[in-house]
């Protein structure tokens, strides 16, 4: 039995545009193509697409994908690691609703200082958070930068780690300080801020102008990021991305 493209799209979820860049890049060509020139697809296809959601369901990059689908032996023993996987991912979202909880607590429980609720331990903040995802994507946008990153990180121990962790952490708090009270993004303290994340990126790898303006919109355009910033306060990715746009024009042009 064979399926047509608008079927496979109905089914899945996958927008018939998705499915024709699958079939583009190689990664999920269709069965056969009619004389009316519409795609179709056989069970084959739509168990290769379950495993592609499957994978991307789990962060990994259309490349990889691919790679991976394509040089797999045993079908049955790939299901059971994406499975495997799975049910990690399943614990990582049980451990984020804690994290969550734990922050709604803090926030009506907590003292008020300047306006704002004082967080006990801001590092609990991203408990059970995973970079992964956005590693994914910055491997395949930037490899050159990400190998580059991949190499700073591997030298740094646990604590390392931890204290960065921190550091961050406590920009964003300050940073979410000054969009509190109104500062306009190219005062001197909030550019001052700036220098300080735009010093931390580049001990990772170091962006020239455009490429640390779309770090900034990446920010606010993947809700990954988005989320994370605006848990500390609202409106805090698009006070941010503003802030390093001015950093660029003024001082990476």
């Amino acid at each position: 039995m064979a399926w047509s493209i608008a079927d496979v799209a109905r089914m899945s979820g996958v927008t018939s545009r998705t499915l024709r860049h699958y079939d583009a890049i190689g990664l999920l060509p269709p069965a056969r193509i009619g004389s009316n020139g519409h795609r179709y697809y056989e069970q084959a296809d739509l168990l290769r697409l379950q495993q592609i959601l499957l994978m991307r369901e789990l962060d990994l990059g259309l490349r990889e994908i691919r790679e991976v689908l394509d040089n797999q032996v045993d079908q049955v023993a790939v299901l059971r690691e994406h499975r495997r996987r799975l049910l990690g991912e399943r614990d990582r979202l049980e451990t984020l609703a804690r994290t969550v909880g734990r922050t709604i607590a803090e926030l009506q429980e907590g003292k008020v200082d300047n306006n704002m609720v004082q967080i006990n331990r801001p590092e609990n903040l991203f408990e059970g958070f995973d970079p992964a995802p956005v590693e994914a994507e910055a491997r395949e946008r930037w490899p050159e930068q990400w190998e580059q990153s991949q190499r700073v990180v591997e030298t740094m121990t646990a604590d390392d780690q931890d204290r960065w962790q921190r550091e961050v952490t406590a920009q964003m708090i300050r940073l979410a300080e000054f969009m509190v009270a109104g500062t306009p993004v190219a005062d001197p303290a909030v550019q001052a801020e700036m220098d300080v994340h735009y010093r931390s990126v580049c001990r990772f790898w170091t962006p020239c102008a455009d490429a640390y303006k779309g770090l900034g919109r990446t920010y606010v355009d993947d809700p990954r990021f988005r989320s994370n910033y605006d848990r500390i306060a609202d409106g805090l990715a698009a006070y941010q991305c503003e802030a390093m746009a001015v950093y660029a024009d003024v001082r990476l042009s």
